[in-house]
Order: structure tokens, then sequence, then C-alpha cells
């Protein structure tokens, strides 16, 4: 199948080349928006270039990636999300998920639609009200509705530890070092949706990026000063590919993946996967200078050719200039089964395989662009599965969608067995409402239930590979477990993992009464006003334009 990215190329590159170098976006460190944990976040379209191609996005608080979100630990939150979305091509409905927050008794805040709530429907605001009780960490926001993400509407969220146990590594560690790693598509996600196959035009990092035949766009500087230790918090905010992430003649040291501490671990480049985050302390003890910063897709023939997916390290006092240095061969780079938990290491329950409280087995398999878990492909309900377990449905058998829901004792060691079955990896499986214990990494023979590391996002690995987890259901409600490339949990890869049912409405604090006018309102928007109308349309001009065969590269309608 030939690359939408070529596709765009063709059609659109003499438009491209008139386009602004420089987008809407901030750089790194004349960031002019960070948000408290109390606050306004309006969710709005607006026309960007981010890598000098110019197209409408969906983002919140007007900038790609959103501003960021600032906490410290015990902080509360009451985030007022305000849906002023106005493009009738792109979903005019939205949520907000906070990503790596436990929402320990506010499930109906975790901002999944179709799971935990309806979509938050054009000009109606809903306060996103929870804590994060002894969470600290890098996470980040983005939505759950479709693959809304994918145009734009995620950003960081970082809760800040006074009392953070390894502070003594590092000297700087505030909105300055917080470094996302996105993918930029020149199609709109609601015509994406009905291409068997998608692939990204740009890597973003901090909101800025070039492709290949674009214009000579802005590139992201992070800024340092020699002789200081810096804690970047790295944020893998892709819709689909991981990064190999890495800055010349630099070692990081590995201290936080997906906000759990990890003892320290000496890396010089990181594989990162949607949904993925680590900090890593960077000391600035090179000859002053600039230097690139790399976030290599593993997508076909990507390059660094032109300053693509790359940003730049600028050491004070360094001219303000391109970089000029080369990569050299990584020689120690990250491989999960040597980080290890910081804070109580160890998984729950009895040691060894299979010895768990409920032991769990799902296989992934694709057919015709659809993925299955153990023979079910997902499909949203229309009435979110926390609603139906607080209108009385208990039992498996009697929750939607009918085999995507799994029903957990309480207080219970899980172990979860996934086995990636089809062709391709790897894939990063985020499991909503918990840390978990990696107790095997996909394409690693040896088990770990002493000291692995305990994170939210793992891989199931390429083919016949798996991945172990363990986690405890401590935590009642329905939980959502899927694949985070954005298209593949849009095609079927998910399962929801309802902890306890019949203790949920207990284990809930108060309901607010706009949760409950959520899908009253959104239930009876006409498809004009929930948008996206044509997109089925415009993606079939999409295929003809580029040569493909709508058969094949569409889905059917």
């Amino acid at each position: 199948m030939l690359f939408l990215g070529f596709l765009l190329l063709l059609l659109h590159l003499a438009h491209a080349a008139s386009i602004i170098s420089r987008s809407h976006s901030f750089p790194l460190n004349s960031r002019s928006i960070t948000l408290g944990p109390e606050t306004d976040l309006v969710i709005a379209n607006k026309l960007i270039a981010p890598d000098g191609f110019e197209r409408s996005s969906t983002l919140a608080g007007g900038t790609f990636p959103g501003p960021i979100i600032a906490a410290k630990k015990g902080d509360k939150f009451a985030i007022n999300v305000v849906n002023k979305l106005t493009d009738d091509s792109m979903f005019k409905s939205t949520s907000v998920h906070w990503h790596g927050i436990f929402q320990n008794g506010t499930n109906y805040a975790d901002g999944v639609a179709s799971v935990t709530q309806c979509p938050i429907a054009q000009n109606v605001s809903f306060r996103y009200s929870f804590e994060a009780r002894n969470q600290a960490g890098t996470y980040w926001y983005h939505s759950h509705y479709s693959t809304q993400y994918c145009d734009g509407l995620r950003g960081a969220l970082i809760i800040y530890d006074p009392e953070d146990p390894l502070s003594y590594l590092y000297d700087v560690d505030d909105e300055t070092t917080v470094i996302t790693l996105s993918d930029w598509y020149h199609v709109i996600a609601p015509v994406l949706n009905h291409f068997v196959t998608v692939n990204g035009n740009s890597t973003l990092i901090n909101g800025l990026g070039r492709y290949q035949g674009g214009p000579n766009s802005e590139l992201a500087v992070v800024n340092v000063e020699y002789g200081k230790r810096y804690r970047l918090r790295i944020i893998g905010m892709s819709c689909d590919p991981n990064f190999v992430f890495s800055i010349d003649n630099h070692d990081l040291t590995v201290i936080e993946a997906d906000g759990e501490l990890t003892e320290p671990l000496l890396v010089d480049s990181l594989q990162i996967l949607a949904g993925q985050r680590y900090s890593v302390v960077l000391n600035a003890n090179q000859p002053v200078d600039n230097y690139w910063i790399r976030a290599l897709p593993n997508t076909a023939n990507s390059t660094y050719d032109g300053g693509q997916n790359s940003a730049i390290l600028r050491y004070h006092d360094a001219p303000v200039a391109e970089p000029t240095t080369n990569q050299t061969q990584s020689t120690m780079p990250l491989l999960e089964t040597n980080l290890h938990a910081l804070i109580n290491p160890g998984a729950p329950g009895i040691p060894g395989y299979g010895k768990a409280d409920i032991n769990l087995m799902m296989v992934v398999n694709k057919t015709n662009g659809i993925f299955y878990i153990n023979g079910v492909a997902f499909q949203p309900p229309s009435v979110p599965v926390l609603l139906q377990i607080l209108s009385g449905a208990q039992e498996a058998t009697d929750l939607l969608p009918d085999g995507s829901v799994y029903v957990l004792e309480p207080n219970k060691v899980v172990e979860l067995t996934m086995i990636n079955g089809e062709l391709r990896g790897p894939h990063p499986i985020h499991l909503h409402g918990h840390s978990f214990d990696v107790v095997q990494s996909a394409g690693n023979g040896s088990f770990n239930y002493v000291n692995p590391v305990r994170r939210d996002v793992a891989s199931i690995g390429i083919q016949d590979q798996q991945m172990v987890i363990r986690w405890v259901t401590d935590n009642s409600g329905p939980w959502f477990l899927h694949c985070h490339i954005d298209w593949h949990l849009e095609d079927g890869f998910a399962v929801v993992m309802a902890e306890s049912p019949s203790e949920t409405q207990k284990h809930l604090h108060h309901l607010p009464n706009a949760w409950q006018n959520l899908c009253p309102t959104f239930n009876s928007l006409t498809p004009a006003q929930i948008g996206a109308d044509n997109s089925y349309w415009e993606a079939e001009n999409v295929a003809i334009a580029s040569g493909e065969n709508i058969t094949t590269a569409l889905f059917p309608m």
C-alpha cells in the first residue's frame, strides 16, 4: 500500500511550501502556558502548521501539545473541560483521559468514552474532579473518544514530589524539561479511520518537526547550562509509532517509568512506546555546543535527513545554529528487564508463573484489519460499561460489549499473559486504574517476581511473543485494557476489566449530576452535530487520488 504521507506530499507540496515555518505551538524553553490542577481546559479547533503543513486540528488550550497541567503530590484536581469544537469534518464531541492516574473511587472521571462516560457534546462542559493519592511522576492527558487525540488533543500532566527520594540526582526539574514525542498526520483522523494501514507524516518533538519534502520549519530547542543536571520527562504521545530516543554524545540515567520510580539505570538510548513515559537525568557535561536530540520512529524509511525526527539540545553560549554532531552506535540501549522498581519492589502474590489468584490468558489476532482478543473484537457499547454496572448489571454475561468484559473478584492477585498472535508488533498495552508489575517482558524467556519494573504500559512484542503482568484488584470499577496504538484500539484491540461490579456503587465517591447528564445530551445529537459525517467519502477521495484500490485500502463502509 502506498504511504499516505507520500500521497499528501504529491497532493499538497505546492501548498506546504507556502506555509510559514513557525507553528502556533511554543518551543520548550519559551513555553508560556502551564496550568494548575484546578483549571478550565478549552477544547477547540485551530489551524496549525507544526511541521510546516497547515491543517485544522483539535487542541486543548489552543496549543499543540496542550498546556502542561502541573501539580504537587497530594493536590486535588478539578479540571473543567469546555467543548468549543466547531469543525464539521472532525468529531465535535470529546472526552479526556488522565493517563496513569488511578482514579481510585472516581472511575467516572477516567474519561473513556463508552466505558466510563458518554462523550461531552459540543457547547457542553464537564468538570473532572479527582485525587491522585500517593501518586507523583510523569503522566499525560488525551482524548479517549475514537481516534481524536491523533488530531491534536494531547498534553503533559506532571505531579511533582517535594520529597522525591531521587532528587539528589538532578538540579533542574520544571516545565522546561518536559519533552513530548508525537506523530503527526496531514489527513484528519476521521478520514484515516477508514484506512486499513496508516502512517504519519512527521515526528513532532515538543510540537515541532519536519516532514519529507517539506519546508525547513522550526525545531524545538532544549536549553541547558554546562555543569547542571536535568530531569527530562519524556512522554510518548504517539498514536502509532514507538521512538528510539537519544541525545548525541550524552548518556542518560533512567529514574522513572510511567509514574513509578526505578533504581537508577544508565543508558544511551531508549525505545519509548505509545503511552509510555520515562524520566531520565541528563548531565550537561559536554563541550558547549548544539547537539541533536533524536526520536526515530519505527516507520519504514524513517531518517534524520533535513532535521526530520529531531530537536536541538543547546548549551548556554552556544551559537544559534543547527547541530553538526553525529549519532554513534548505541552500546547501552534500555532493556525493560534491567529496570527495577525503587519503592516496595516485588510482584504481588505467590511467586511463580500461574500461581496468582486469577490467571488469565489473552491471545491477540487480526483478520481483515480487525483485531480480536480471544476471538472477540471490541465494539463500543451505546451505554457506557460504568452506567450498565450502576444500573444493576453485575455478571460478564450481562455486560456489553458481549465477550469483551472480564469480571474480576475484589482484592485478588491477577496474572495476565497476553500473546501477540498477529504479524505486527510491538503492541503497547495499557491498563487503566492501576500500575502493574511486568514479571515477563516480551522477547525474554525469564520471569522476575522479586523486583520487576512497575508501570502502566508494556509491550506484548512481535509475533508469538508474550508479556506477563500482575496487579491487585483493589480498585472497583470498569477499567479499559487496550493497545495504545490508537488506530488498533479503533479496530477492536481492547477489553474491559470490571473489578467487583457489585461494589462499584459503594466504591464511587459522589457521582456528579453533570456525569449523569452526559448520555442523554450525547444521545440526542444528530449525525451532523456529532461531526465527521462525510469522512468515508473523503477517505475514498484520498484513496482514489493515490491510485489505491478502494476495496483493499479501506474498511467496508
